[in-house]
């Protein structure tokens, strides 16, 4: 049985990397990039799936993980989270990253089932 070397590692854990750099920018190309020029969310408000989803920058910023920016479902803050590779958590699909905050709305939606969104405490 050959022995795994140090470069075949590196090799493999470059092509993971590539094939998950190359799936991200495909899922914010069909998103719709979801981000200004200077790199900040876009605002958005639409239906999905018969749910009112809408995000924007939070004005002040506050203490919240989502540099600044309020996602709602309905009306209810979802709370957001941006992770240290750009891509974004909801509290309700916290392990499946999205590349935008309203990918993670929409997941939101997907996972809630027409379940109301109830509140999450900030503290």
């Amino acid at each position: 049985m050959p022995q795994l070397s140090r470069r075949r590692a590196l090799g493999a854990a470059a092509v993971a990397a590539g094939a998950t750099l190359a799936t991200v920018a495909s899922a914010r190309a069909s998103d719709g990039g979801g981000h200004h020029a200077h790199g900040s969310p876009e605002a958005f408000d639409e239906v999905y799936k018969g749910r009112r989803i809408q995000g924007r920058s939070r004005s002040g910023g506050g203490h919240h993980h989502g540099g600044g920016y309020a996602v709602y479902v309905d009306g209810v803050e979802l709370h957001v989270m941006r992770n240290a590779d750009g891509s974004w958590i909801s509290v309700v699909s916290h392990y499946d990253p999205v590349p935008t905050p309203r990918a993670a709305a929409r997941a939101a939606v997907d996972e809630l089932q027409g379940a109301r969104l109830v509140p999450f405490p900030a503290g």
